[in-house]
């Protein structure tokens, strides 16, 4: 039987007993109907994860013990930052969900031209609560003891002059080369990924001149958030360990 695991942003060391937040409690209580004496995974995104039994289950209080430690190693050698232009509503939650699922290690969404999304500083905060929930659950679900992190949203044009990592890569379209013609093979990168209606010429332009790699993921047009699996997909097959035995 599969056991659930849940993010608790908490010290955990072996052996000890552990309150359950609101989150993680409303969770096991309300929508598992775990009972005392079942299995839990616990980790808080250092690294490590704790087997636990939950010990104590109350309608406003939730105790776990932590039995073992363990230290699997599930980040991908390729350090990967995600520049990803903010699209409307869900196809910007599946875009993170899988960038995180695929290994991402630092996300950054980006105004851009072609962006249809308009935040005020109140929204921007409530759309990072949101995006960062979004960030737990994914890596809750696929096994990542690490979360991937998350940036304030800003401008393209600022993004790009950012420090560079060993290579900086952008999506485009009319690019004539494609990632298997990237050498050597870098050990961290960024990526920029546009919004609907993609990157503008001028902001392509912007990237190359910057020192941006143009790059293609073939002859079909992709959505914004078909992209994101797309590429990530490729850099992980290429450098990362999608094509590795655990």
């Amino acid at each position: 039987m599969r056991i659930s695991r849940l993010y608790l942003p908490a010290s955990l060391t072996l052996g000890a007993e552990v309150e359950l937040d609101d989150r993680a409690r409303q969770y096991v209580l309300q929508v598992l109907r775990l009972r005392p004496g079942a299995a839990l995974i616990l980790f808080n995104g250092r690294g490590d994860e704790y087997t636990a039994r939950l010990i104590l289950a109350e309608k406003r209080r939730a105790t776990v013990l932590l039995d073992e430690k363990h230290s699997p190693e599930r980040e991908s050698p390729l350090a990967i930052h995600l520049g990803l232009g903010i699209s409307k509503g869900e196809r910007m939650d599946y875009a993170i969900q899988k960038a995180v699922e695929l290994g991402a290690t630092e996300i950054t969404p980006l105004f851009s031209q072609h962006c249809v999304v308009r935040l005020d500083e109140k929204r921007i905060q409530n759309r990072l609560r949101h995006w960062q929930a979004i960030i737990i659950s994914a890596c809750e679900q696929c096994g990542r003891n690490r979360l991937a992190d998350l940036h304030a949203p800003m401008t393209f044009s600022r993004w790009i002059e950012m420090d560079n990592a060993e290579i900086d890569l952008i999506l485009a379209p009319q690019a004539s080369q494609v990632l298997g013609q990237i050498h050597p093979p870098p050990q961290q990168l960024r990526l920029a990924i546009g919004p609907e209606g993609g990157f503008s010429d001028e902001e392509i332009a912007a990237a190359t001149a910057g020192g941006f790699t143009a790059v293609s993921l073939g002859p079909r047009i992709l959505r914004t958030e078909t992209a994101v699996v797309a590429g990530l997909s490729a850099l992980q097959t290429l450098w990362g360990d999608l094509n590795r035995h655990a």
